[in-house]
């Protein structure tokens, strides 16, 4: 244990535990999404390595984009924010009237000119965009702007209502009809933006209560034709609140009701404590559905066991304990909260996504950081971590240490620059050393301040009049 808090005491311990911990589990989902794909690709067009081919340049643009984060300063972040949350509102509002209007001419998508919508996808010009993957990090450079834009302000309810709320309403309809369990993502990621300003409780209570109101709305639309949900069909969302709440038996799960958990507690126990080894899961033969996406952790219970469960899950709780670590150490209000928000944003997403597939937590189908199979997702959460990286390098004693021993100027160059120095607390001058002895016509008056020039001290004992009238 002392030689553990040693190493935790080094200036950049945050920085290097954020980048072992994501380079670790990016490298655990590269090879999980080859595990998981490689039998359905070889089956399809005899190429077993398709779809890791995909994933890998995603995963190289994204580590592009976590270099060019790790650079920024954060005024850059904070001029950033209002961009990219005008440009995911703006994605957002066209899926969605593009998927109404799919809707309403009953077919699976539509298309204006280059750009297609289907369910959570924008396609333009080739190009597949998720919006809602756009919106997390922009409401955290957004939200973190405006909250540390007024400091002690928040006291007042009005203060939080204007222009925080209305914004954050306006992403959880845009978001959630279609996609229920990013929406609890970004309710996670507001939860740690408030909790890192130190909002009152009060204010939290009120916004459970609005947030379960807002769930039960989105969980009711499903019947009107929300998510996947079909008019007059059965709500799917309901299906598997009421299945998490009161399963059935697994023979009597259908594919619409809880044939993804039973398939993924099968895997789960097939896997045993130390798995059947890498490559030779039975789930992803078509029993399971969405093996390389949403229940990829399944896979990994049943190639890897219990200890690859447990590796992955202690690699998101040094995540989680470097976010917060990062937050708490930084001086700049904005990166605080920042950080903060991004970290409840990633560790949320991956305890739903672990929750759902263990049966601990309803299910709600969104992809596990770094490991589902996804380009755009990857790419954002590599985004997040450069961003986080580029503040850990600005912690106090991580700058310090870097202006005091700075790595070559070609590092600098290629790597990151410096990161600026803490503000240094102005303390008063101390006063001058004694010079030997100090004339008399010199010396401090009784009560400390200097005699007026051109007036004699008085060589009376008692002193002038004024003296004894004061």
């Amino acid at each position: 244990m002392a030689a553990l808090r040693g190493l935790l005491d080094r200036p950049l311990a945050s920085y290097y535990l954020l980048l072992s911990s994501a380079g670790l589990l990016l490298l655990i989902g590269l090879t999980m999404v080859f595990s998981a794909t490689s039998v359905r690709d070889y089956a399809a067009n005899g190429n077993a390595s398709t779809s890791v081919v995909k994933q890998a340049m995603f995963a190289v643009i994204g580590i592009v984009v976590f270099w060019v984060c790790q650079r920024l300063p954060a005024t850059t972040y904070r001029s950033l924010g209002r961009p990219l949350l005008f440009t995911a509102v703006g994605l957002l509002l066209v899926l969605n009237l593009l998927l109404v209007y799919a809707r309403l001419t009953k077919q699976e998508s539509a298309q204006i000119g280059p750009i297609e919508a289907r369910l959570l996808w924008l396609f333009v010009g080739g190009i597949q965009v998720q919006p809602s993957e756009f919106a997390k990090f922009a409401l955290v450079l957004w939200g973190a702007h405006v909250i540390a834009r007024k400091g002690a302000a928040l006291g007042w309810w009005r203060e939080l209502a204007t222009p925080l709320f209305p914004v954050v309403g306006l992403l959880f309809v845009l978001v959630g009809y279609n996609d229920l369990g990013t929406m609890l993502c970004l309710l996670a990621l507001v939860v740690g933006l408030l909790w890192a300003a130190g909002v009152r409780k009060r204010v939290f209570a009120a916004l459970s209560a609005v947030g379960l109101l807002g769930i039960g709305l989105l969980v009711a639309v499903a019947s009107l034709g929300a998510g996947s949900g079909e008019t007059g069909a059965k709500n799917y969302r309901l299906a598997r609140l009421t299945a998490f709440i009161s399963p059935p038996p697994p023979d009597q799960c259908k594919l619409e009701d809880c044939y993804q958990i039973a398939q993924a507690r099968y895997a789960i126990e097939n896997g045993g404590w130390f798995g059947v080894g890498l490559g030779k899961s039975i789930a992803k033969w078509e029993w399971l559905p969405a093996a390389e996406n949403d229940f990829i952790f399944a896979v990994v219970a049943e190639e890897l066991g219990v200890v690859g469960c447990v590796v992955v899950v202690a690699l998101f709780a040094v995540l989680a304990y470097t976010g917060l670590r990062i937050a708490r150490r930084v001086e700049d209000p904005f990166r605080r909260l920042a950080a903060a928000a991004a970290t409840t944003w990633l560790v949320g997403q991956a305890v739903i996504n672990i929750g759902g597939v263990v049966g601990l937590l309803p299910l709600t189908g969104v992809p596990l950081p770094f490991i589902s199979d996804g380009g755009s997702a990857l790419v954002v959460t590599l985004a997040a971590i450069g961003m986080l990286a580029s503040f850990a390098r600005a912690e106090p004693d991580a700058a310090r240490a870097l202006h005091a021993r700075p790595p070559a100027r070609w590092v600098r160059l290629l790597w990151a620059p410096l990161p600026p120095l803490p503000g240094r607390r102005r303390r008063p001058a101390a006063p001058p050393a004694a010079r030997g002895s100090v004339p008399r016509s010199r010396e401090r008056r009784p009560d400390d301040q200097a005699a007026p020039r051109g007036v004699r001290l008085a060589r009376t004992r008692r002193g002038s009049a004024d003296e004894r009238r004061r």
